[in-house]
């Protein structure tokens, strides 16, 4: 007589692409961390930089998005 193992469905991995909503929240997290008093004096120069150089990308993303031409809807298949 054999007995029947059933398997747990494998959990879905999740994924590991950062969006730029990502990097946002990122952003805002610090935000409220140092008004919260989260780092020490001596973090602030690393969170600094960091923040300032994420700032940065976010705003020329922004920027490119902005000046990016709109693409237009492609015609139903058939068309």
């Amino acid at each position: 007589m054999t007995d029947s193992v059933q398997q747990a469905p494998a959990a879905e991995t999740p994924s590991t692409d950062l969006t730029i909503n990502d990097l946002n929240a990122m952003k805002v997290i610090i935000d409220i961390a140092s008004s919260r008093g989260a780092f020490k004096p001596n973090e602030m120069v690393a969170v600094g930089q960091t923040y300032t150089k994420l700032t940065a990308f976010l705003d020329t993303v922004a920027a490119q998005q902005a000046s990016a031409p709109a693409t237009p809807p492609a015609p139903p298949a058939g068309a």
